[in-house]
């Protein structure tokens, strides 16, 4: 079986589970929701300005809808002790790790069609009014943090305290690409020239393709464990 083969029955499988359930979308879009509620109760929308903090909250939000998300990746495989089977089959053990990360990816994006409006109706501010720059950060921002989380996920798997660990794993990791998506979704918010931004965008493109060819050399060697 061909590695993108492999990959996408293995998102398709996962995707299928979460809309037989809806567990993952439903949890983290209600966290994230009430997170940026809560960020809206902290400032004085009538008199604060939504642009100087529009951007973190949205990541803000992001971040803690990724992390429910990913610390669930392979949970269903575990709880049904299913994971021994996955890894005898007779497939790249690394399309493992990319089909689980395009599923929470996809899913991540169902998460955002709702954060995104969100907090553009809260912060009184056009978010997207930038339409693809702004997409564009979105796009690469999840996908650096769904990278790097899915990895984590699949480390921690096996450990007693992995609702605990994987978040602490995870999130100094991707600090760097959460930074520079902030700056960018700030800098778009506020006006900033996109020359100002570049630097940004390829620290964010850098640290993607670090952490999508990591996982294709390393993750065999960490699911033996």
């Amino acid at each position: 079986m061909g590695f993108f083969q492999s990959a996408l029955i293995i998102a398709k499988k996962d995707l299928a589970l979460e809309l037989r359930g809806k567990e993952i979308v439903t949890t983290s879009v209600f966290f994230a929701i009430l997170t940026i509620l809560m960020f809206g109760f902290a400032f004085d929308m009538a008199q604060a300005d939504g642009r100087h903090f529009a951007a973190g909250g949205l990541w803000v939000a992001i971040l803690f809808s990724g992390a429910l998300t990913m610390n669930r990746s392979f949970l269903y495989e575990k709880e049904n002790d299913c994971l021994s089977a996955i890894l005898l089959a007779p497939l790249d053990r690394s399309s493992i790790y990319f089909g689980k990360m395009g599923a929470n990816f996809a899913l991540m994006l169902v998460a955002e069609a709702f954060i995104v409006p969100v907090s553009t109706v809260i912060f009184n501010v056009n978010i997207m009014e930038r339409f693809l720059p702004q997409l564009a950060v979105l796009l690469l921002g999840t996908l650096g943090f769904i990278s790097v989380g899915t990895l984590v996920a699949a480390m921690s798997v096996n450990l007693r305290a992995r609702e605990m660990l994987g978040p602490l794993l995870t999130l100094p990791v991707v600090a760097p690409a959460l930074i520079a998506s902030v700056e960018i979704s700030s800098g778009l918010i506020g006006g900033e020239g996109m020359e100002q931004l570049m630097v940004w965008y390829k620290i964010l493109v850098a640290f993607d393709l670090v952490y999508l060819v990591a996982p294709w050399l390393v993750f065999e060697k960490l699911v033996e464990q």
